[in-house]
């Protein structure tokens, strides 16, 4: 079968158009934008799509194909990046005059009966990433959809096969993308066989042959990655080949060390051990408030446990790999790809495990998948549905979740940037001097959020967590504050702080409220994963702040924001104030990934 190519270019979202193309049951490749034209010739492919990216097409180092992969003669999709390329290539005028992260209302020309357009609704929501923006098309192309401020948000060409959107179809959150994916493999006559039960089958046969006669060392979370890695493992070579450790680190939900282990011996699991240290991560911690070096600090003790553990078992490095739970947006956020940006560190991409992996220590059973995939794989290996349908956790577990901060610190321009915002959006606001991890344009970035009190109802102030990361460059979130309507009259200062036991404790104790009352009200299946976030700020001088961020999501690449009905929000409110005294405030982060990451470290 004629794969569809996928030229990537560092899209944070590259390997999900390869996911969706499976998923319309055509075979899809992902190769370096470096690749010769003559070698892609020689894997006959039914089509090549341009994948977006975090650069600009007319900057000095802009990446750019071979240029004689245009005269192959196939279909291409140009999906935001390559959207601009292909326009830029054949004569096209590119200009950095709008950005746009997040959804816009998309419109169809219907009057160019478009084949890669056929068949969508005349308008629809779809999802922007970008800064630049085409602006005046090649000879010979046509428009075919447009928004409100990208008016080239769509285009072909059909005597040259060329058809490019601005905007991300392979996104669940353009809601006709699969549709427009779906006309691009038939346009490429590339529908045929891809299953899992096939892929799985590969999969293990694959496992068989890397690891040899060599057994395996795995770190187990407890988490489904890591617990479908463990199940794979085992299928692969067999159980007295594998060691699964469950490091207790201190760091996880409360109870949560008790409730995996009981969770993995009712899984059947016979070869799995557990070794508390939750006292050496703290001490890992001690002095880290930046995020990458808190990430790097806990990637970094778990090597140290699992080194201590193998010397104590007296287990022999060349006889052993070390396995890992890593799974595809874990790698990518890392710049796992050749061009991609580094969003964050994972715990299991630290600088030791970058160097075992080039030399072939380390074996990552999933690391090709995204979490639906994962879980299609756990059900297929009989793991139980409570297992496979555990809400994400990260690796480093509260330590990414737990705000810190080096200095006492004022955020100097929050009163402009209030008096900007409440003039565009009539709306009180306050600019919290934190930093937290985001994701625009397919780049890192690394903003401050801002809190809006209001009367409103919480859906009413929704649009705006995608307007005011648009209009101000120095915001990338945006929260509502459930505590009170209008901000504090005296704005203290962000708290001096880092990860210790009693700010944990504070965590795990907000953490198990907001549980508790999903599972009160039958909604813990409502939200694909929910972090609760302890931020060193609060209403009162020595107490802090609670931020909450139930999204919805299926791969991690992006999400969404679920809403509750006030009532539960105000429940959550309500008792951790009430039960916590160390809390002042509770907010909810509306931002939807990108701009703002899933977590916020």
């Amino acid at each position: 079968m004629k794969p569809i190519l996928i030229l990537d270019f560092g899209s944070q979202f590259a390997h999900l158009i390869g996911n969706r193309i499976r998923r319309l049951r055509a075979h899809s490749e992902i190769i370096p934008i470096d690749t010769p034209a003559e070698e892609i010739q020689k894997m006959n492919p039914a089509g090549i799509i341009l994948s977006g990216g975090p650069q600009s097409v007319f900057a000095v180092e802009s990446l750019q194909p071979d240029p004689k992969i245009y005269d192959i003669d196939v279909p291409f999709l140009g999906i935001c990046y390559g959207h601009q390329l292909l326009a830029h290539h054949y004569g096209g005028k590119i200009e950095s005059v709008h950005e746009e992260f997040g959804k816009a209302q998309f419109t169809v020309d219907e009057t160019k009966n478009s084949l890669l357009l056929r068949t969508l609704s005349k308008n629809s929501t779809v999802w922007m990433n970008h800064g630049d923006s085409v602006t005046l098309l090649p000879k010979d192309f046509q428009i075919t959809g447009r928004t409100k401020d990208c008016p080239i948000a769509a285009y072909e060409n059909k005597a040259q096969k060329i058809y490019s959107v601005q905007f991300h179809p392979e996104v669940t959150h353009t809601e006709e993308g699969m549709t427009v994916l779906d006309n691009f493999v038939d346009i490429c006559g590339a529908k045929g066989s891809w299953n899992l039960e096939k892929i799985l089958e590969d999969l293990i046969e694959n496992l068989q042959k890397q690891i040899g006669d060599k057994n395996v060392f795995l770190l187990v979370s407890g988490g489904v990655d890591s617990s479908v890695a463990f199940a794979l493992l085992n299928t692969a070579i067999g159980a007295d080949r594998v060691y699964g450790l469950f490091v207790d680190h201190g760091l996880m939900r409360k109870d949560e060390g008790r409730e995996v282990k009981q969770m993995l011996d009712k899984a059947g699991f016979q070869n799995l051990h557990v070794a508390n240290e939750s006292q050496y991560f703290l001490n890992k911690l001690q002095g880290l408030t930046e995020p990458e070096e808190k990430r790097k600090a806990i990637g970094d003790a778990f090597l140290d446990i699992q080194k201590k553990v193998s010397h104590e078992l007296q287990l022999d490095s060349g006889d052993w790999l070390l396995g890992q739970g890593t799974i595809y947006p874990d790698h990518i956020e890392t710049g796992g790809t050749k061009h991609a940006s580094k969003i964050k560190t994972h715990h299991n991409r630290v600088p030791e495990i970058e160097r075992m992996l080039k030399k072939g220590l380390i074996i990552e059973p999933i690391a090709d998948f995204y979490k639906d995939e994962v879980r299609e794989i756990g059900k297929k290996l009989g793991l139980p549905k409570k297992m496979i349908m555990r809400h994400p956790f990260p690796g480093p577990g509260l330590g990414v979740r737990i705000l810190c901060q080096h200095e006492e610190k004022i955020l100097k321009k929050s009163r402009e940037i209030k008096k900007e915002i409440l003039k565009s959006f009539t709306v009180d606001s306050l600019v919290i001097p934190v930093q937290s991890v985001g994701v625009q344009g397919d780049a890192r970035s690394y903003k401050h959020p801002v809190a809006i009190f209001s009367k409103n109802n919480i859906e009413s102030i929704l649009p705006l967590a995608t307007k005011i990361p648009n209009t101000f460059s120095e915001i990338n979130r945006v929260l509502y504050c459930l505590s009170q309507e209008r901000t504090p009259e005296v704005l203290l200062p962000i708290l001096p702080a880092e990860v210790t036991e009693k700010r944990v404790q504070i965590l795990q104790q907000a953490d198990a409220i907001v549980r508790k009352i999903l599972f009160e009200h039958d909604l813990q299946e409502s939200v694909w994963q929910f972090p609760v976030v302890l931020l060193p700020y609060g209403f009162k001088q020595g107490t802090e702040s609670i931020i909450l961020r139930p999204i919805q999501s299926e791969n991690a690449m992006t999400a969404t924001v679920v809403l509750f009905t006030p009532k539960v929000f105000q429940q959550m409110n309500d008792e951790i104030i009430q039960k916590i005294p160390e809390i002042s405030a509770v907010y909810v982060d509306l931002t939807s990934k990108p701009p703002g990451t899933i977590e916020w470290e």
